[in-house]
C-alpha cells in the first residue's frame, strides 16, 4: 500500500517558477539595500521581512495560475498579505525617523572595511536565504492541486488565533512603551501576562498555520522544514533569547521569568499585582 496518493502536482511548472521567486526576493533586497545605504540605516530590512513574503506569495499565485488549486492558492496569498503588510507597517511606524537600531549598530561597528558591504554579506545575504527557503510552504502550497479540506481549515484558524497574539501583542506593547512614566519596568500585562512573547509566539502560529494550509495537499507536507526554521528561531535562536538577553537586567524580570510562560501561552504561575511592567518586537 502507498504511503501517500499519486502525485498530482505540476513539477514543472513548480520549478519553472522557482527562479522568478528567486529572482523577485533578489531584486527586494536590492531595493532595501540601496535605500538602507542612502538613509544610513541598514535596520529598513526589518520593514520589508514581512512584505518580503508578500512578494513571494504574489509572484507564485501569479504563475501558478492554471495549475494549483484557485481555493488555496487565494488563502495563501490572503493570508500572508495581512500579516506581511501589518508586520511591515508596524515596524515601518515604529521606526519612522529614527536611527540605526542598536543591535545593527553593534554588529556593523565591528565591520572589517566597508560597513555597507560588510551588511550586505551579514544582514541582507542570510535573510534573503531564510526568507526564500521559509516561502517554499507558500510556492508549493500555491501549485497544490487537492481541493480544500479540514486541514487547510485548520490552518486558517491557527493562522487567526497567531495574528490575534502577534496584533495584540504589538499593541499593547506599544502602548506601554509610549508611557514613560513605565520606562524601564517590565510589561506583565495582558497578553504579556500569559507568555513572555505573544507576538513571536503569534508569529510562531501563522507559520505553522501557513504550513497545514499548504499540507491539506500532500506535497506541502514536504515542506514542514520551512516553517520549522521560521518558529526555531522565534523561539530559540534571535528572537526569545536576544530579547530575554536584553532584558536580563531590569529591575522585575527575574520574578517575571518565574511567572511566566516562555513561549506558548499558559496562566502565570503566580499571581502577582500588575507592576505596569517591554524591546524589540519581544518586551
Amino acid at each position: 500500500m502507498r504511503a501517500f496518493p499519486p502525485l498530482d502536482f505540476p513539477l514543472e511548472a513548480f520549478l519553472a517558477s522557482l527562479p522568478w521567486a528567486a529572482l523577485a526576493v533578489a531584486a527586494l533586497l536590492a531595493v532595501t539595500f540601496a535605500v538602507a545605504v542612502r538613509q544610513r540605516r541598514h535596520s529598513v530590512m526589518d520593514v520589508v521581512w514581512g512584505p518580503g513574503f508578500v512578494v513571494v506569495a504574489a509572484v507564485s499565485w501569479l504563475l501558478s495560475a492554471g495549475h494549483g488549486d484557485g481555493g488555496r492558492r487565494l488563502l495563501l496569498l490572503v493570508l500572508v498579505a495581512v500579516w506581511g503588510l501589518r508586520l511591515g507597517a508596524h515596524i515601518g511606524v515604529r521606526a519612522r525617523g529614527g536611527h540605526e537600531d542598536p543591535r545593527y549598530t553593534a554588529m556593523l561597528d565591528g565591520a572589517p572595511g566597508s560597513r555597507d558591504v560588510y551588511a550586505l554579506r551579514r544582514v541582507y545575504l542570510p535573510q534573503g536565504i531564510v526568507l526564500f527557503f521559509v516561502s517554499l510552504t507558500l510556492q508549493v502550497g500555491m501549485f497544490a492541486t487537492a481541493p480544500l479540506g479540514w486541514l487547510a481549515l485548520a490552518g486558517a484558524l491557527l493562522w487567526a488565533v497567531g495574528f490575534v497574539f502577534e496584533t495584540v501583542g504589538d499593541r499593547q506593547l506599544a502602548q506601554f512603551k509610549a508611557d514613560p512614566a513605565r520606562r524601564g519596568t517590565v510589561l506583565d500585562t495582558g497578553l504579556w501576562r500569559y507568555t513572555r512573547h505573544p507576538n513571536y509566539f503569534g508569529d510562531a502560529a501563522v507559520w505553522a498555520g501557513l504550513f497545514l494550509v499548504a499540507a491539506d495537499s500532500w506535497p506541502g507536507i514536504l515542506t514542514v522544514l520551512s516553517p520549522a526554521l521560521m518558529i526555531w528561531t522565534l523561539a530559540g535562536k534571535t528572537g526569545k533569547p536576544l530579547t530575554e538577553k536584553a532584558m536580563a537586567g531590569r529591575p522585575g524580570y527575574k520574578e517575571y521569568l518565574e511567572a511566566t510562560s516562555g513561549f506558548l501561552p499558559w496562566p502565570p504561575r503566580t499571581r502577582r499585582a500588575a507592576t505596569g511592567t517591554g524591546t524589540g518586537r519581544g518586551q
